[in-house]
């Protein structure tokens, strides 16, 4: 099969998530291994080899606790190089988990103004996403679960997320943004037991907001094998119900740790049935 036939062209669609080149290689157990990479590189070295947009968290591109004039500075840049370079901003998502103030939770913080920092952090998140043309925007409630299980009532944390949910579509709506949330789901990890572990639980979850034709999943292939569960069986369920907005395509060992491996490296042929 002739090289180009692997080439990767735009029409493809694929975008990744700067988080993953800047990650500096850092885990529980060891310091980074490499330097940081900035936004607007990520940005260009993606555009440089051909992809068609880039995924990031608010915190990927502006700093934690920066000024609005910084904040704008900063998104007239990437807008800048995102005009320069013919790349899109596919979808956004709010950092509510590397924080200490989340370190219970976001929307389901036990405390009332953390919920409240929460929702107005993703306000702010939002009018970026719109700013730079995403229409996808994606919930990971990476610190919304818990440890204990007596720390925190599950149905009142479910209500908690349904409000701050229901709150934010509003606010799009009110805004006249053209933005589909997307959850993600997934069973653990930074939290002993998250909330929305699986596809079918996200289902559920979203037929109790106010706006449930807003809202959609963005499975991801490695949370979906933390749990043990089959990722074409999982995406299916979420196209068969007409909610899969958004897909996270990796690797993982079933039942481990979130490894984050490259797609297919671990099973070619899942990876052929899922695509």
């Amino acid at each position: 099969m002739p090289s180009h036939f692997y080439a990767p062209v735009k029409e493809d669609k694929f975008a990744f998530g700067i988080w993953c080149l800047q990650n500096r290689g850092r885990d529980p157990f060891g310091d980074q291994t490499r330097p940081e990479i900035s936004a607007l590189d990520c940005i260009k070295g993606l555009a440089d080899r051909n992809c068609y947009g880039f995924e990031f968290h608010d915190n990927d591109i502006i700093p934690f606790g920066a000024s609005a004039a910084q904040s704008d500075a900063i998104v007239s840049g990437i807008k800048k190089c995102m005009a320069d370079n013919n790349i899109k901003a596919t979808m956004a998502t709010t950092n509510n988990f590397y924080h200490p103030i989340f370190k219970d939770g976001a929307f389901t913080s036990t405390d009332p103004a953390v919920r409240l920092f929460a929702t107005q952090k993703v306000m702010r998140c939002i009018d970026i996403a719109n700013e730079l043309g995403s229409e996808i925007f994606v919930f990971w409630g990476g610190r919304e679960g818990v440890e204990v299980d007596a720390s925190k009532d599950p149905i009142e944390a479910f209500k908690w997320f349904r409000e701050s949910l229901n709150f934010l579509c509003n606010y799009v709506r009110s805004q006249g943004y053209k933005i589909k949330f997307s959850l993600e789901p997934k069973p653990n990890e930074p939290r002993g037991d998250l909330y929305l572990p699986t596809v079918g639980s996200v289902l559920a979850f979203i037929n109790t907001l106010d706006h449930p034709d807003m809202c959609g999943i963005n499975p991801e292939t490695a949370h979906i094998k933390m749990a043990g569960l089959n990722p074409y069986h999982e995406f299916a369920q979420a196209l068969d119900a007409g909610k899969l907005l958004d897909v996270h395509l990796n690797g993982q060992k079933p039942l481990r740790f979130d490894q984050d491996l490259t797609f297919g490296s671990d099973d070619l042929k899942e990876a052929f049935f899922t695509t």
